[in-house]
Order: structure tokens, then C-alpha cells, then sequence
């Protein structure tokens, strides 16, 4: 029987929602209702979903991919026609980036949402959006798209009755009279993107009043504190749910809860609403899973996981992954990868999302307390990083763009394709043929590690084909003083034809892409509920973990450095392997008979034991 049903589970979200909002009976039991108008109007075929497993996001067969719209194909009826594509290279999951309709100009790229319950008029109607959900459904293909929590756009329905006068409305939102609880909230909380909108209010002269402002002044911060809002917002979830959308971006939820004398991030009341939403999912669209955008510390992104008996999100960014992987190419060292995989395991239930690229800058977060281990100043480092990446330096390989750069301390992130950041921009201008095969084969080792390290990985669109920084949107007035759109380029599908040649820079990579996909997709070790134990082989460049259960074993070792690697092999027999084992990527032999084994430049491997292999064969 469905949980909205089950006394025990509503009397258990009656116990947690009146702890957040103590006293609101008449508003929790308005809640109830909506939530079981919603679950009668779930549609049969989504019924079906909601019996699979609950936890099927940790699936091997999960390989994701994430993409504008408008860049990838135009509109969602362009996309239904690319649904072929995502076939062929393998992707079962597929995040569309902002696409409800946003406020008109800019609109912080579709985060400025003005309707939450109609589609972008530029992408087609939502009409188009059932229809391309049904027909991924029925490729296999699970759909993402992005609900923004913590803020509406100014022209959004609510915000503009607030500014005819509407205190209902004003209620939505955080809005004051005078300086005095802005000035308050000011002394503790950090400022978002202090160059381009300084300050955490922007004081709106229609109303006479100061509006929250976290991101940008046409982005006004929702009052979770009003229980209304909260129903509002958990209505349009589950419209979101029922339009056939299974997984769903809880965009900003670090923010979402303001207290004056906190930095207004992270804050415990911000977990409580997301055990809310995990709850209230569980209980009327099971099918759909929830997905934390939280980039912050390593340390806070994990707590959004919940608990065991309190769980929130089942799956977060691994933020701190993609951190870790561009500073191993940089500094030849990969022993971060090893101890940050070791402080954060996911739970029971729970996942990250893998990725060396998305839509957004690199920001230069990463373990100091063991950068400094290592000998280094984290202060230092960062400088080294963000000109490694973003300056054109002599000694580095990359080609990157400065981002939010900070004129006090020399803070900046970085943008930049994966391809461009790997070498293969700079090779290219340079013409010479080992750069270029080492830009190559840098290329291939970070996406291979994304989809071998534990839980989904995601691709960025155009990654499979080595796209390269784009500065065509210097051009374009809306985008110009954002330099993140270098690497969010209108994808190339004239170029997207050199895929079959494997001459070609696209035809390697995107075969190679293709290759990995198959190879997780095959093999039970690669699902989610699967950890990893990592290995020390002695050396600083190199990186090494094993996947096992009681009958099969992978071992992974990756090397970070541009010079070949011989290691002692007492370290793997020490794991038990001995003998001959088969490298997946290559079907060759590889022994550790001998007393070394050599890693090429920038080399990996992934090596089955070759009796698991026999057994597995027959």
C-alpha cells in the first residue's frame, strides 16, 4: 500500500514538519491534501516507475550526461530527434539545464525562473516536454531537470504582487523597511558574486523595502519560514514528478535558510527541509530521486546526504572529485583522490554524481589540511592551480579563462572545455605530436575516472567529442561579461560526424567514451552499493583502488605523471593478486609475476583478475 496512506508515515512527517514549523496544524494538514490531490493525478506509467527499485540511481547500467537545450539542438522537438545519439554512445540519464520559463534578458542562464509550471517559450511548450519524456522513457533514458529552491526571478507571479503591495506575497519573500536586519544579516553573511552584485539586498524603490538577494537583484530569496512557501514550493515538485521527470535538482539548498547572525549557509533547518522533501517523495512519486546541488566545502556537501534513519538527498555533485582530478594532472601527485575517497564514502542509499566538467566554473576548493600534510601552503597552491589553468603559463598544458576573480586576496575560478583544459587546445596551437598524444591521453584518463569511481557519472556535453573553448560568445552582449559560456559552446553536430573516424581527435575520444560506457554497463562491481578501497603503491603520481565481492575483483591504477612509472608489485600481491590479470580497456595479458610493473605516461589500466574474467566469459 502507498505510504500517503500509512498512519505511521504521516504521523511521522507530521512530527518532522511541525519541528520546523511549530504550531502550523492547519497548514501541515493543507499539505496533506495537496499531497494526496497529487499522488491521484500520478500517472499510471509513472505508477510503474514508483515499483522499481527505490534505489535505482546506484544502478551500473546509470551513465548520465548533462546539456542545454537550446545549444544541443535548438528545442525539445530538435532533442527528440538527437534521442539516437544518446543511444548510441550508451547514456541512460539525461540532465537537461534550466528550461522552465525564465524571466526575459538575462536570466542568470534560465535560474531566474518566472513560471515554474511552463516551459522556456524558445525550447516549445510543455506539450514538447511530456512528449520527449515519454519518449526517453521509453529508450531507457531517466530525465533531470533543474527546480530551483532557493529563489524566484522579480517577475515571477508572486514577486509581482508583492510590488503591487500584496503582504501576503511579501511574505514570500524576505523584504525590509530600513537597514537595521539587512545590516545585521550583512555582518555574517559572505557576499555570492561581490564583482558583478555586490552585497546580499538590493533595495527595490516600488516597494520601499530591501528584498534578500543572494545571487543577482532580479533573483529574490524565498522565506522558508512561511509554511505557505514551503507548499507552494512542494506542489510544484510534484507537478514537476508528475510530468515524468525522475530526477529532480535541488538547485541552491545551502541557502535556503536565513538566520540573522549565521552566514545563512548550511544551516540545520536547511537539512530539515530536505528530509522534508525526501519524505514527502517517498511518499507520493517513490520513482523519482533527488539530486543536491550543494558545492561547498567537501566536509558540509556530504552532510546533505542525511542519515541512515534521516536521509535527505540520495545523491549530491562530487564537487570535490572533479577538484581533485585537475589538480593531479597539474602537480603529477594523486594522493588527494585517495584521501578524500577515503573520508567520503556515501551511505547506504546515497551517490555522487562523478563529473570533471559541467556548465559551471571550476572553484578551487580542496582538502588543505592535507595539502599543507604534503609540505605545500594552501593559500600558495590555489595561486599555483589558478594560474596552471586560467593564465597560459609556460610550464602548463591548459588553456582556461579567469572567473570571478578577487582583486583582494587572488582568488579566481576557472573556465575552460575539458578538452582545452587537458592540452588539447595548446597542442594543437603548437602542432607537436606528443603533446598532442599526451593531451589525448589526458583526456580519456579523467573521464575514465569518472566513470569508474563510485556512483553515476556525468558527462558534459561535447566532452565526448573533445570540444574546445569557444570565444564566439564574446560576441553575443548577454553572454560576454560571463566568460563560463566559453566552455557551454552551441554544439558542433557537422563536426559530431568525425565520431566514426577514429583518425580524428572526436572519433578516439568519443569511441573511447563509448568503450568505457559498454564496460561499466557489463560489470556488476561498478554498482553503487560497490565501494572502493583504495591502495598505496609508493608512488606520489600514482593513483590505485580496487572494486571487489566475494567473487570478482577490478583493480584500477592510474598515473598522473608525464613520465613512466615502474613500481614494485609487493603492494598488488600483497592484495592477493598474483599471476595474470586482464586489462578491460585493452584485452591484453598483464602479469605480476615479475618483481615491477610499468605504468606508461599518463597511463591506466583496468585490470580483472583473469580467472574472475574466465568464469565471467563462460
Amino acid at each position: 500500500m502507498a505510504k500517503i496512506t500509512d498512519p505511521l508515515a504521516l504521523e511521522g512527517l507530521r512530527r518532522e514538519y511541525l519541528k520546523l514549523y511549530p504550531g502550523a496544524h492547519e497548514d501541515f494538514e493543507d499539505l496533506i491534501h495537496h499531497l494526496k490531490v497529487a499522488y491521484e493525478a500520478r500517472p499510471t506509467s509513472l505508477r510503474a516507475l514508483d515499483l522499481r527499485d527505490p534505489d535505482w540511481y546506484l544502478d551500473e547500467k546509470k551513465v548520465g550526461m548533462m546539456l542545454y537545450t537550446r545549444l544541443f539542438s535548438t528545442d525539445l522537438k530538435g532533442l527528440i530527434q538527437r534521442v539516437d545519439y544518446f543511444k548510441e554512445l550508451g547514456i541512460t540519464y539525461l540532465h537537461l539545464m534550466p528550461l522552465l520559463r525564465p524571466r526575459a534578458g538575462d536570466s542568470d542562464g534560465g535560474y531566474a525562473v518566472e513560471d515554474y509550471r511552463d516551459i522556456d517559450p524558445e525550447l516549445g511548450t510543455l506539450e514538447d516536454f511530456e512528449i520527449l519524456a515519454g519518449v526517453l522513457r521509453d529508450a531507457g533514458i531517466d530525465l533531470c531537470i533543474d527546480f530551483v529552491l532557493n529563489h524566484t526571478a522579480d517577475t515571477h507571479e508572486w514577486a509581482q504582487k508583492a510590488l503591487a503591495g500584496d503582504e501576503t506575497y511579501q511574505d514570500y519573500y524576505l523584504m525590509y523597511g530600513d537597514r537595521r536586519i539587512p545590516d545585521l544579516y550583512d555582518a555574517h553573511v559572505p557576499q555570492v558574486l561581490p564583482d558583478r552584485y555586490p552585497g546580499n539586498f538590493t533595495y527595490k524603490e516600488a516597494l520601499g523595502k530591501w528584498v534578500y538577494t543572494s545571487f543577482a537583484d532580479f533573483q529574490w530569496d524565498l522565506n522558508f519560514k512561511n509554511p505557505r512557501v514551503f507548499l507552494e514550493m512542494v506542489d510544484i515538485f510534484l507537478y514537476l514528478a508528475n510530468l515524468g521527470v525522475t530526477m529532480i535538482r535541488l538547485d541552491a539548498i545551502v541557502f535556503v535558510w536565513k538566520e540573522e547572525g549565521t552566514s545563512c549557509r548550511n544551516l540545520a533547518q536547511a537539512h530539515d527541509l530536505m528530509h522534508l522533501f525526501h519524505l514527502i517523495k517517498e511518499m507520493v512519486a517513490p520513482g523519482v530521486a533527488i539530486l543536491g546541488e550543494a558545492i561547498v566545502q567537501a566536509e558540509e556537501i556530504f552532510k546533505y546526504f542525511g542519515q541512515e534513519d534521516r536521509e535527505e538527498c540520495g545523491l549530491l555533485y562530487n564537487a570535490n572529485y572533479m577538484v581533485n582530478i585537475f589538480n593531479a594532472m597539474a602537480t603529477a601527485d594523486g594522493r588527494l583522490l585517495g584521501i578524500d575517497n577515503r573520508r567520503f564514502a556515501p551511505p547506504k542509499r546515497g551517490a555522487f554524481m562523478n563529473y570533471v566538467r559541467c556548465h559551471d566554473d571550476i572553484g578551487w576548493g580542496f582538502n588543505e589540511e592535507a595539502i599543507a600534510s604534503f609540505g605545500l601552503n594552501p593559500y600558495d597552491h590555489k595561486m599555483f592551480l589558478i594560474d596552471f589553468y586560467s593564465r597560459d603559463r609556460e610550464d602548463s598544458f591548459a588553456r582556461g579563462g579567469v572567473y570571478q576573480f578577487n582583486p583582494v586576496d587572488g582568488d579566481a575560478r576557472t573556465n575552460g572545455t575539458l578538452a582545452s583544459l587537458m592540452g588539447l587546445e595548446k597542442a594543437r596551437e603548437t602542432g607537436d605530436p606528443r603533446d598532442h598524444f599526451m593531451a589525448l591521453q589526458r583526456i580519456r584518463m579523467a573521464l575514465s575516472l569518472i566513470v569508474t569511481n563510485r556512483g553515476i557519472p556525468l558527462l558534459y556535453s561535447g566532452d565526448e567529442i573533445a570540444t574546445l573553448n569557444d570565444p564566439a560568445y564574446l560576441e553575443d552582449p548577454h553572454k560576454a561579461a560571463d566568460s563560463r559560456w566559453m566552455h557551454r559552446p552551441f554544439f558542433d553536430w557537422d563536426r559530431s560526424e568525425r565520431r566514426h573516424d577514429l583518425t580524428t581527435d572526436e572519433g578516439m575520444v568519443f569511441h573511447f567514451v563509448k568503450k568505457i560506457i559498454a564496460l561499466r554497463k557489463e560489470e556488476p562491481l561498478f554498482n553503487g552499493r560497490v565501494g572502493d578501497r583504495i591502495l598505496d603503491t609508493g608512488a606520489v603520481s600514482v593513483y590505485s583502488f580496487l572494486k571487489e565481492d566475494q567473487d570478482r575483483r577490478i583493480l584500477f591504477i592510474y598515473n598522473f605523471s608525464p613520465e613512466e612509472i615502474v613500481l614494485p608489485t609487493e603492494p598488488f600481491k600483497a592484495q592477493g593478486l598474483e599471476g595474470d590479470t586482464r586489462d578491460m580497456l585493452t584485452d591484453e595479458l598483464v602479469s605480476f609475476d615479475e618483481e615491477l610493473f610499468r605504468v606508461p605516461s599518463y597511463g591506466f589500466f583496468w585490470l580483472r583478475d583473469d580467472r574472475n574474467w574466465a568464469s565471467s566469459a563462460r
